[in-house]
């Protein structure tokens, strides 16, 4: 028998600073988001971070909890009761780290009888971060507690062309009657090293501003070329104009360089030196709002353009559970 697991990120259990220390610690130990020497990582995070980030952290997700809970928790588990209603198939939802553990959504699908499990991880774009660490992880919880049940992947969709135009309708429903200047697409940051890192051909990715563009076996795992190919794709879907839409990356950690430019800093420039007076952002490495869409660029965003000179602000929300997009989603794991 077959079945799906979808997986998304996850989420403190609730805004306590206690909660949300829990859950850094787990996401900032994973060795796919801090890609150092356990020694390193643990100082890192023990160490310092979590000594610091709680409470800061906790703050931020108190200024976006819904009454239900966590907007991420709440709007994955609407898009599974959804994509459940239009598909035979169990379909299971789990998260990478927090309580709604992968183990616990193989369990459940595998005390229905499925034996196949088709698993989603819900990025749009390959990341070490995202879909990586939800694949090893799977695999590893498949061999010890499930091994008769077989794993299939989904890969990233960045460029499949249901999902970029459930995308692009999502954002020109939304945009439909706002008055914009510029269309910034800002794509959750990444260290450069990661993308070295993901390169199977060791030699491709040099991020020197022409690699993403040249045909290469490493855009398949390659997240910045995937990014950029994700705001062509729309562009190309919307006839926008190319002059009106720029790329940016958020949610920088530490010294080390991330992928640029910085969201932080364009929204700046965009109203300081470009001229921009109404922008509007869509945030298309997420497909669940959550805490870097929600606080991070519809409040912090907002507030860095209205005081850099801007007028008008306007966050896309995420494709979240879209009927377009969950109609797509049911139709893959229809085809399963």
């Amino acid at each position: 028998m077959k079945g799906a697991l979808l997986v998304n990120l996850g989420s403190p259990e609730s805004t306590d600073p206690k909660d949300v220390k829990k859950y850094l610690g787990e996401f900032l130990m994973d060795e796919r988001v801090i890609d150092v020497p356990y020694w390193f990582r643990s100082f890192l995070v023990k160490g310092i971070i979590l000594n610091t980030r709680p409470k800061k952290s906790a703050a931020a997700y108190k200024k976006i909890w819904w009454e239900e809970g966590s907007p991420l928790i709440v709007l994955s588990k609407r898009l599974q009761k959804k994509v459940q209603q239009k598909t035979e198939l169990p379909v299971s939802l789990a998260m990478r780290y927090g309580t709604m553990t992968i183990k616990k959504g193989l369990q459940e699908l595998h005390d229905k009888g499925v034996t196949e499990v088709m698993l989603v991880p819900l990025y749009p774009q390959f990341a070490m971060a995202t879909t990586e660490t939800i694949v090893v992880l799977a695999e590893e919880i498949r061999k010890e507690f499930f091994p008769e049940i077989k794993i299939t992947d989904v890969p990233a969709f960045y460029n499949k062309p249901e999902y970029i135009k459930a995308l692009s309708n999502s954002i020109k429903d939304y945009l439909a009657d706002k008055d914009y200047d510029h269309l910034l697409f800002s794509y959750h940051g990444v260290p450069e090293r990661h993308i070295r890192k993901s390169d199977i051909t060791k030699s491709h990715c040099k991020i020197d501003g022409s690699c993403c563009n040249t045909p290469s076996k490493a855009h398949e795992f390659c997240y910045r070329h995937q990014c950029y190919q994700t705001t062509k794709n729309v562009i190309s879907a919307l006839g926008l104009d190319e002059n009106m839409v720029s790329t940016s990356f958020q949610s920088r950690l530490g010294v080390d360089p991330w992928l640029q430019p910085y969201t932080d800093r364009t929204i700046v420039k965009k109203a300081e030196k470009d001229g921009v007076k109404k922008l509007a952002i869509v945030t298309p490495a997420f497909v669940s709002d959550c805490l870097e869409t929600l606080e991070e660029i519809a409040m912090e965003g907002k507030h860095e353009f209205l005081e850099a000179g801007g007028e008008e602000f306007y966050t896309v929300p995420c494709i979240n559970d879209n009927d377009e997009w969950t109609d797509v989603l049911a139709g893959w794991i229809n085809k399963f």
